[in-house]
Formats: structure tokens, C-alpha cells, sequence
């Protein structure tokens, strides 16, 4: 089935929900705190390039070189993306730097080496997991960039790494080009994650999928129509969706997950009046929602540090633990 059809046919698939643990300070935070062997002047080469990531290094950064410049860590830009915060960006290569001099796997390929010698592209696929609470749900980021490249430094990185440090198991995906495709590296990914859940240590209950811009629609696509509709597992579809700032109008008619949507008013490329406009849909159908829309904001906000949205994830996480917390006064009512 492709990205664009096939909405009306599919039935509704149920999503089951678990708890996440308090979050404890951990040895691998104080790492992170301690080490910090990259700085905003360090050289992108320099970082892709370090031993500790092996060859995973590269994926870091858009493997399409076009689409993002600077020469430090500092000085990244990223086609589509003005808000980029040089501090997160240190902080994120930091933290995965020194997780995995720690001995932690901090990345996952999604696809075995058969499948990359028959497809050559996806040898750039793969999964960045930044470690939460042991027995906590998982959350797949995936950022945007007009399926053109992976704007993971900006809009899916940071989200992953917040989520962790509240105790939440989180991963960053790194997708080919391309709706089809990338709805299938999702599909895949989900699908890894659910076959690795003991030996990750994490819940499957309750996954949520986030996105940014072309990431919101892959997270979007995901929960209408569940990983099978990609190729991936027969599994529940996620127990929340998270969108940012993306122009994505279908839905489902047989029901959606519940969702969480925010936008700039000032967005050029997505639309708030058409955001609004799906989660009024959604809710019509009897889905948990939320809207926010931030005053002068554009596209590709982000983490939103220092803007309107500033904030915005914390309500984010608080809408997808309450999806949680609700799932499980069900199940125990069923009980």
C-alpha cells in the first residue's frame, strides 16, 4: 500500500498503554555533565569522524551534504531550519559520545546487511536510542526536511534526548528520501524495536511516534494506518502521535490515535488554519487532542528555546503520560 492511498479501507487497530518509572540521576548522566569532549568550535568532520562512533558517525550529519553547511558544530545550518540552538547541538553529540565510550549501544541498524547489499540506500538508515528508565515506553522521533535529507540535528536529536532525561526510552531515526520510503524505514524501525523490546529494556505499551514538518507526516501516516500498511510487523498502532508544524490533512476515517499538534501562525509552508482543522476532525471521532498555536512563530521551530513555543515538549510529554496513565486505569479496569 503507498503513503497516499488505501485510508478508507483499513480498520481500526487498538493501541495498549503502560507506565514510565520515576527518572533517577544515573552515572551516564554525570558523564555527560563531566566529559564533554566536543565544543561549538569543534570541526563537524572532527565528530563525524571519531572513533567512538565507528561508522555511524556520518549519519550524524545529512548524509546529503547539500542540505546543511557550517564548519563547527557551532556553525551548522540546515536547509528549512533557522533555529537551530549550537548549545543542544554540542550537548547532543556530547551525551551520544560519551554513552557509547561508556560501553552503551547507542545505535541500531534496522535492516541487516543482505538487505543493504540489495538496496544500496539503506545503508543510511538506521536508529540513534538514547536510554531512558529501565522497563519505561519508547517514543520514535523523526525530523523533517522535505524528504529530501534528515534534519535530525534540529528536529529530532533534541526531542530524543529531553524525552530520555524524564525517564522515557526515545530514538532518533535516520530514514531514506521519500514519503513511501521513510514511512517504511518507520515501519521497520517500530518493528525492530518491538522484536528487541527484552533485550532494550524497554515497554512496547504505549509507543508514541513524534515528528517535525515531513517527520509529522510520517508520524501522522503511522498512526492512521499502523507499520503492517508500510511493510513492517503486525502491531498496535502508536498510543500517541506528536506532531510539529507540518501540512498534513488526512486521517483516517475508521479512528485515530490520540494526537498532539503544535504550529507557528506565521508558518509559510504549514498551515495552522489546516492543523486545527484535522485535530477538530480527529476529536469529532472521539480521539484525545491538542492544539497550540504560537504567535509569530515560522516554520521549523524546534525545541522552540527561546520563542513563544518555548515549553512546548513538556506539554507534549504530559499529554502522551496521560494517554498512559489512562490506558492502564482501563486495563485494570478490565481486569
Amino acid at each position: 500500500m503507498t503513503v497516499l492511498t488505501g485510508l478508507l479501507s483499513l480498520s481500526l487497530a487498538l493501541s495498549a498503554c503502560g507506565g514510565v518509572p520515576a527518572r533517577t540521576e544515573s552515572a551516564t548522566e554525570e558523564a555527560v555533565v563531566t566529559k564533554s569532549p566536543f565544543t561549538a568550535d569543534t570541526p563537524i568532520a572532527d565528530v563525524m569522524a571519531d572513533p567512538v562512533f565507528a561508522d555511524y558517525g556520518r549519519l550524524l550529519f545529512p548524509v546529503q551534504a547539500a542540505y546543511y553547511s557550517g564548519e563547527t558544530l557551532g556553525e551548522l545550518r540546515l536547509t528549512y531550519y533557522r533555529n537551530i540552538d549550537p548549545d543542544m547541538t554540542v550537548e547532543t553529540v556530547n551525551s551520544l559520545h560519551d554513552r557509547a565510550a561508556a560501553g552503551e549501544t547507542v545505535f541500531y541498524d534496522i535492516y541487516t546487511d543482505a538487505e543493504k547489499t540489495a538496496d544500496p540506500a539503506k545503508e543510511n538508515t538506521g536508529l540513534f536510542f538514547f536510554k531512558g528508565e529501565e522497563g519505561a515506553p519508547f517514543a520514535v522521533c523523526n525530523a523533517g526536511g522535505a524528504f529530501a535529507y534528515v534534519g535530525a540535528m534540529h528536529d529530532s536529536f533534541p526531542h530524543a534526548l529531553t524525552l530520555s532525561r524524564q525517564g522515557y526510552h526515545a530514538f532518533a531515526l535516520i530514514y531514506r528520501p521519500g514519503a513511501q520510503t521513510a514511512c517504511e524505514d518507520l515501519a521497520r524501525a517500530v518493528s525492530f524495536i518491538f522484536e528487541n523490546a527484552e533485550e532494550l529494556g524497554i515497554s512496547t505499551d504505549c509507543y508514541s511516534v513524534w515528528g517535525g514538518s515531513a517527520g509529522a507526516r510520517m508520524a501522522a501516516y503511522l498512526g492512521s494506518l499502523g507499520p503492517a500498511a508500510f511493510g513492517g510487523d503486525d502491531l498496535p498502532r502508536p498510543g500517541t502521535v506528536v506532531m510539529q508544524y507540518t501540512g498534513h490533512s488526512e486521517y483516517n476515517p475508521g479512528g485515530e490515535p490520540p494526537t498532539y499538534v503544535c504550529v507557528g501562525d506565521s508558518d509559510n509552508i504549514a498551515s495552522w488554519r489546516t492543523m486545527e482543522r484535522r485535530v477538530q476532525a480527529i476529536a469529532a471521532m472521539g480521539a484525545d487532542t491538542e492544539f497550540r498555536c504560537y504567535p509569530g512563530l515560522g516554520h521549523g521551530f524546534g525545541l522552540g528555546t527561546g520563542t513563544a513555543a518555548q515549553g512546548w515538549i513538556d506539554s507534549a510529554i504530559a499529554f502522551w503520560q496521560r494517554q498512559i496513565e489512562q490506558s492502564k486505569m482501563r486495563s485494570a479496569n478490565y481486569e
